[in-house]
């Protein structure tokens, strides 16, 4: 089996690819030469290509696409043109000019796109009782101090990588839509810098939804935090169940990175993705209405 990482551009795929070199052979793409150099001293076996088309002119059996947002839309549509199945490493699109241009895209079956959390054993098969449900809430806590020393600027950057609403909104938006489907819409959004001053997004940030069927729910994203954790609670007329996501002993299966490769794999083996591009289209919509937002 040979898998493409065509792409470098978030730290994502160094994890990804850790799983990936056990079932494998690596075929790399990067445009910044210290990341490629970075990615290739840990993994001196993987094949280094010039280009994205030279890496989907070779023999391939699926693609793991991670470029910065504003690429996202015509690199897909490359790696579409091949039928490959591919994993677009979140979030696919960062601003309505974005998600647009993937509207006009084939996307297939086999294309995934999706925060790791869905796969986290603490959260994956998670079901609810709609009718017992009033209201939901998604609060993340992940740090974005990094982004305070300039590093990797366009995620911070609202009109392309999405700032913190969007890349760390993700998360909340996503294990909501699991539980609840598609049919959301955003209500509302607010953001501020309470500590990292230099940012070019928000540090804090909250987004109100509301489903078809009347069910609302809040999404707390926290950017300035000592740890990592994510949780998902449930109100019910009988009182609240949580849900908690932590990286614990093995981060890259607690946190539902090794979950999702496995998801690709499955579909490099002939199964669709197991998120429908549907509800992913919902997660996308809803960060994005929120970046406008505010």
């Amino acid at each position: 089996m040979r898998i493409a990482l065509a792409g470098l551009a978030t730290s994502h795929p160094y994890t990804d690819a850790r799983t990936l070199s056990r079932h494998a052979e690596l075929v790399v793409w990067e445009q910044d030469p210290e990341r490629l150099g970075r990615f290739t001293a840990e993994h001196p076996q993987a094949k280094v290509a010039g280009s994205l088309a030279e890496v989907l002119a070779g023999r391939l059996d699926g693609v793991v696409l991670t470029v910065p947002n504003p690429q996202v839309p015509q690199a897909l549509a490359e790696v579409l043109e091949t039928g490959l199945p591919c994993f677009v490493n979140k979030p696919a699109a960062a601003s309505r000019a974005q998600l647009e241009q993937l509207d006009r895209l084939p996307i297939h079956d086999r294309v995934l796109s999706s925060s790791v959390l869905r796969f986290a054993p603490a959260f994956a098969g998670a079901r609810v009782d709609r009718d017992r449900v009033l209201a939901v809430r998604a609060t993340v806590r992940h740090d974005v101090g990094m982004w305070a020393t300039g590093y990797n600027a366009w995620q911070d950057t609202p009109g392309e990588g999405g700032g913190t609403m969007v890349t760390m909104g993700i998360h909340g938006v996503e294990l909501l839509v699991a539980l609840l489907g598609p049919e959301v819409r955003l209500v509302g959004a607010a953001g501020a810098r309470r500590h990292y001053a230099t940012l070019r997004s928000e540090d804090t940030g909250v987004m109100a939804l509301r489903w078809g069927d009347g069910i609302t729910g809040t999404v707390e994203v926290l950017g300035v935090s000592e740890s990592e954790s994510y949780s998902v609670t449930l109100h019910t007329r009988d009182g609240s169940e949580t849900i908690v996501i932590e990286g614990g002993d093995d981060v890259v299966r607690g946190l539902g990175y090794e979950g999702t490769i496995e998801a690709f794999l499955a579909m490099v083996g002939g199964a669709p993705s197991p998120v429908p591009w549907a509800e992913t289209r919902a997660v996308l919509d809803v960060l994005v209405r929120a970046r406008e937002d505010f």
